[in-house]
């Protein structure tokens, strides 16, 4: 068993003696969707497959949370934004967005990117590092950017 998904089962039994309602139920959703994956492929996920499934989590709640707002949810946004803070706890430190500028740049010219339509590439090469650390959807405006700029 790889250490993240030790670590999140470590946190279940924390937020089930702490009487963390919340935390709990997001640590529940979180399992289930790793023993999905596990289930569906009949392999055990390592760390790197944990975090895509994860990251994954936390773009739906995204998703949701800008779908509340726009409905004045504001009740069911705030429970979402709750969840993602829970998620985030197991993902690694996100980047910062210089961080973020740094790797695209470096990735454009590492692919010899010279237009949009060379985005494929880039993104490709930047997925695997960057996922987890960063929204992907905000990489991808940024890559836009420098061929747009």
């Amino acid at each position: 068993m790889d250490a993240l998904s030790e670590r999140i089962r470590e946190d279940m039994k924390a937020a089930m003696k702490s009487g963390q309602k919340v935390r709990l139920g997001v640590i529940r959703l979180i399992l289930a969707a790793i023993k999905q994956v596990e289930v569906d492929e009949r392999i055990e996920l390592s760390d790197e497959r944990v975090i895509v499934v994860l990251d994954k989590m936390l773009k739906q709640r995204r998703e949701s949370i800008k779908q509340f707002r726009d409905a004045n949810r504001n009740d069911l946004a705030e429970i979402e934004e709750a969840e993602v803070l829970v998620i985030q706890d197991f993902l690694p430190q996100p980047l910062s967005d210089a961080e973020i500028d740094g790797m695209v740049a470096d990735a454009i010219a590492e692919v010899g990117a010279t237009s949009v339509k060379d985005m494929g590439g880039v993104m490709a090469l930047l997925k695997p590092q960057m996922q987890g650390r960063a929204d992907m959807a905000n990489v991808s405006a940024r890559i836009k950017a420098c061929f747009i700029a």
